[in-house]
């Protein structure tokens, strides 16, 4: 913004401060107060009945557009549900008509009076008594460009979704996705539960977490990671269908599908296995996808992704000799392959090189929902092995568009191997990190039920089923750097 744009803002909010000021002489009170009794303006619209020209309503929302002609007045105000046109005339109004005048655009009133239709057929608010609920001293963007730029919408999101409607649409249909996947599984019996956001051990899940300190206790304590051993604790417990829809905090990077701190759904089930998971969340997200499309197509990033069931179920080891061109099992041929994409393998363990080249040659091949199974034992140390093969591990990852969605596993419930397994992950870690939980093991050695676990990110799935095409896009208030202050010039 240069500066006579900010001159211009200037201006105006002067202008409209000088508004408040004489709406508080003419004894209004600018912010207003409580407004009961008022219709959602969808509602409102929904309403008209042209045989009945006496239908008095009552609403309340920002005035997006403003058009004064004198001794008439169009307001277009909208609230969370969409907007209605409001029309003031210096005749209905009377006293209240000096008010009405110093109305500006962004400021919320409340409107009562008579629906009807104008001459060029807009179904209309004919006012018979305005309140204003609350003055607006900063001008709307609309007054220049609308509020486009990318960067100030996610910093001003309180702006971005009371200017762009689509916005307000995206977010409502990301609580509404919530909801669903709520009663989805409370229908199949399971149980929502809270655990704890700070451990003082970071596990269930390899990643780096954010550190903060308990002054009276004097430990530190880590943001969770993922919750995924506090609810087998609740396995052992005995309750059997559990989950959490809650955030993750992970200090790892930042990009169109990573924010720091994100929302997942982990769930648990007694008695079952990774297959009773690929089952649960292929008819979840059906159900999901029904509900915006009966041809179960969504677009996504300019992609037509297709819904309709069955989903590919393809093994890792099959998906990477497709993709990459040689066995999983030929390490110097992977190695290779890793060298030529300039990943630097050297010094990582075989296992690793493997699913680095994975990572890089198959996943964005994944459009349409697949579901990659079988993965290799040693990086999944809470998975239960295969009983034919312990070099594979029953679990899963569930892609679409290239993005992992989910990520289950048929759970090990073995106390021995389970420690076995924490140690060995724990091998070459920060000292400060490197410490087991014992207490989880202990949890085991009292038995937990063989189980099926996953965890489906709810970011990612909104932003598929919204086709946004950044997970700040449906995430409201995203992490963003600090706006970094320009030095101010000494006065001359």
């Amino acid at each position: 913004m240069d500066a006579e744009e900010v001159r211009e803002i200037s201006e105006y909010e002067q202008s409209r401060r000088e508004k408040s000021a004489k709406l508080s002489e003419l004894g209004v009170d600018p912010y207003g107060g409580r407004y009961d009794g008022t219709e959602r303006l969808t509602a409102i619209r929904e309403k008209y009945d042209p045989e009945n020209e006496e239908q008095a309503v009552r609403g309340a929302g920002r005035i997006v557009l403003h058009r004064d002609i004198g001794k008439l007045i169009f307001l277009t105000i909208r609230d969370w549900t969409g907007m209605i046109q409001v029309g003031l005339s210096k005749k209905l109004l009377g006293e209240s008509w000096a008010a009405a005048k110093m109305l500006d655009l962004g400021d919320i009133i409340g409107v009562e009076g008579m629906l009807g239709k104008t001459k060029t057929g807009e179904i209309t608010i004919w006012a018979q008594q305005v309140k204003m609920l609350c003055k607006a001293v900063t001008p709307p963007p609309g007054k220049w460009h609308g509020l486009q730029d990318v960067e100030m919408r996610y910093r001003q999101r309180y702006v971005d979704l009371f200017s762009n409607p689509e916005v307000m649409a995206t977010f409502k249909d990301r609580v509404a996705i919530i909801e669903t996947t709520r009663d989805y599984l409370r229908g199949r019996g399971f149980m929502e539960v809270e655990t704890p956001m700070m451990h003082p051990i970071a596990g269930g899940a390899a990643a780096r977490p954010f550190v903060t300190h308990h002054n009276t206790l004097d430990m530190d304590l880590y943001l969770r990671i993922a919750p995924e051993l506090y609810l087998k604790r609740l396995l052992v417990g005995g309750m059997e269908r559990v989950f959490e829809i809650n955030r993750n905090f992970r200090n790892e990077g930042i990009s169109t599908q990573h924010n720091p701190e994100f929302t997942m759904c982990e769930l648990y089930q007694a008695y079952a296995d990774y297959n009773v998971m690929m089952d649960l969340i292929e008819e979840l997200v059906a159900q999901l996808v029904r509900q915006r499309s009966s041809e179960m197509q969504l677009e996504f990033a300019g992609r037509a992704i297709d819904y309709r069931r069955p989903w590919a179920r393809k093994t890792y080891a099959d998906l990477f000799a497709e993709h990459v061109g040689c066995s999983l099992r030929d390490i110097e041929a992977v190695r290779a392959k890793a060298r030529q994409m300039e990943i630097g393998e050297r010094q990582m363990d075989d296992t690793v090189v493997v699913n680095e080249v994975f990572e890089k040659c198959v996943e964005d091949k994944l459009v349409n929902p697949t579901f990659v199974k079988d993965y290799p034992a040693a990086l999944c140390p809470l998975t239960r092995p295969k009983a034919e093969d312990p070099n594979i591990a029953e679990r899963f990852e569930l892609y679409i568009a290239g993005m992992e969605i989910a990520n289950a596993y048929t759970e090990l419930n073995d106390p021995d191997i389970q420690e076995a397994n924490l140690r060995q992950q724990l091998r070459g870690q920060e000292e400060s990190m490197a410490v087991m939980d014992e207490d989880f093991v202990q949890a085991l050695k009292h038995g937990m039920p063989p189980a099926g676990g996953m965890g489906f990110g709810i970011d990612r799935l909104a932003m598929l089923l919204t086709n946004s095409a950044s997970i700040r896009d449906v995430i409201l208030f995203p992490l963003m750097r600090p706006i970094e202050k320009k030095p101010q010039m000494d006065a001359e």
